[in-house]
């Protein structure tokens, strides 16, 4: 990515809408708006932060491509902290690549995904945990989530890093005093008052934070819920009854879904990744055996296994076979067809499914589903009360630093408690320390950067 480059990118989904929204950011933005748009007052300035009513033209032919309200953002008071136009225009495919191809022809070029908060970064608008943050308010798919990634675009753990930094600095202070001083004769660090500040100040703050990260995880990612069974028992239907929507296709012929199928749905608030796999069974197609083997990749990562016979049809070994396969990780028996007659016994099923929670329900006709529905939010809320999701929580990149960081200063408190030399826990202080750059973007490399932005959408 080229920092100098004027960029521009649809900020608004593609498509046909209402309003689509074109950003440009650079040195050039003012003088292309200037060059491509006439204000409908004609003695009307572009002054910064006001929006402008005017006609968008194409210079070479004078063409006028739309009607649009423009507005001009000056350096340093945008979300850049460069030049910024913004071009609210109507919102239709043909519209918007005439409106990005006249930008490009005018001397600017398409931002790449998430160059606009890389240049926000860059130019020190935003520290990397308020960047992450942004992606993660993007993709919140929970109330809580939604919480979590406010606070990291507010900065509150870049707050809590800096906390962090100010502790570590005056802790290597006094191990750089003893390192300079070591003939004095009045004990220059005394160890237990040190090693005391490091535990509270230090280690046990960032315990809860790494802490944090497990107890928030389900709500930024989402739970696990696979639902497992041997072809054509409803799997499918069942995906589609709890969307509301056609997700899957369902016809009577076994084996239709030859592949997973994974969709969001929110149950309590809580963002539960509703998986269709294909059916478990012998076949010789290399296609449905490599759906097969997706699903059972799917089994092992699951939180909980929806497993699905057909209640009218006698039990075969095709559900006994599968029911060994998962009957060992958490799983619930879903006794699907309740609309037809039964063909399986109470008896038969506790004695081939024992101690197994089962619950009767008819994909095609929704009984029995909001039942489904109330029994897995409250399932998820007995183990994670609401009132114990932690406000801060970190992503996966973070918590990994934060883990080095405190695997680095419990090394300098066991170094410390063995009386070495001040100069060997210094070096792991200093490795602290630069990990905490790292986290926040002071040190981070070039090859980070660019894997944290792509994340993010064209346009942002």
């Amino acid at each position: 990515m080229y920092p100098r480059d004027t960029i521009a990118a649809l900020s608004t989904p593609s498509g046909e809408g209402g309003i689509g929204l074109i950003r440009l950011s650079g040195s050039r933005a003012l003088e292309i708006a200037r060059k491509i748009f006439t204000p409908r007052r004609v003695s009307a300035p572009l002054e910064t932060h006001r929006l402008i009513l005017g006609d968008l033209h194409d210079p070479r032919s004078g063409l006028v491509l739309d009607e649009v309200l423009l507005t001009y953002m000056q350096a340093p008071r945008t979300y850049t902290r460069e030049d910024v136009v913004e071009i609210n225009c109507h919102s239709g495919p043909l519209v918007l690549k005439k409106i990005l191809e006249l930008l490009v022809h005018e001397g600017s070029r398409l931002a790449e995904p998430g160059e606009f908060t890389l240049r926000a970064f860059l130019n020190g608008r935003l520290d990397l945990t308020r960047a992450e943050g942004v992606i993660d308010l993007i993709q919140a798919k929970s109330d809580q989530a939604l919480n979590q990634a406010t606070r990291l675009l507010k900065g509150e753990l870049h707050e809590k890093i800096k906390a962090q930094q100010e502790v570590l600095l005056s802790l290597l202070a006094q191990l750089e005093a003893a390192i300079d001083f070591p003939e004095e004769e009045v004990e220059i660090i005394e160890p237990g008052s040190w090693i005391r500040e490091l535990t509270e100040e230090a280690l046990d703050p960032l315990d809860k934070l790494i802490q944090a990260y497990e107890e928030g995880r389900p709500y930024r990612e989402g739970v696990s819920l696979v639902i497992v069974g041997k072809p054509n028992v409803g799997k499918s239907s069942l995906l589609n009854r709890l969307l509301r929507e056609e997700r899957a296709l369902v016809t009577p012929v076994p084996g239709t879904t030859r592949d997973t199928i994974e969709e969001t749905l929110l149950l309590r608030g809580i963002p539960f990744r509703i998986i269709d796999t294909a059916g478990l069974h012998s076949s010789a197609d290399e296609v449905e055996q490599a759906g097969m083997a997706r699903t059972r990749r799917k089994i092992e990562e699951a939180q909980l296994l929806l497993f699905m016979i057909d209640r009218s049809t006698p039990l075969d070994e095709r559900d006994r076979r599968l029911y060994d396969e998962i009957k060992d990780r958490p799983h619930w028996l879903l006794l699907n067809k309740t609309d037809l007659p039964a063909a399986v016994e109470e008896g038969e099923l506790a004695a081939v499914f024992p101690r197994t929670l089962s619950l009767a329900l008819s994909a095609r006709t929704g009984a029995g589903l909001d039942r489904l529905k109330n029994q897995v939010g409250e399932w998820f809320l007995r183990d994670h009360p609401r009132e114990t999701v932690p406000a801060l929580v970190p992503n996966l990149r973070q918590k990994i630093i934060l883990e080095k960081v405190w695997a680095a200063l419990e090394e300098a408190r066991e170094e410390m408690e063995k009386r070495v030399s001040p100069e060997f826990v210094a070096l792991f202080l200093q490795q602290a320390l630069d990990e905490l750059g790292n986290l926040i973007g002071k040190t981070t490399p070039d090859d980070v950067l660019e894997q944290i932005f792509s994340r993010f959408c064209i346009g942002k």
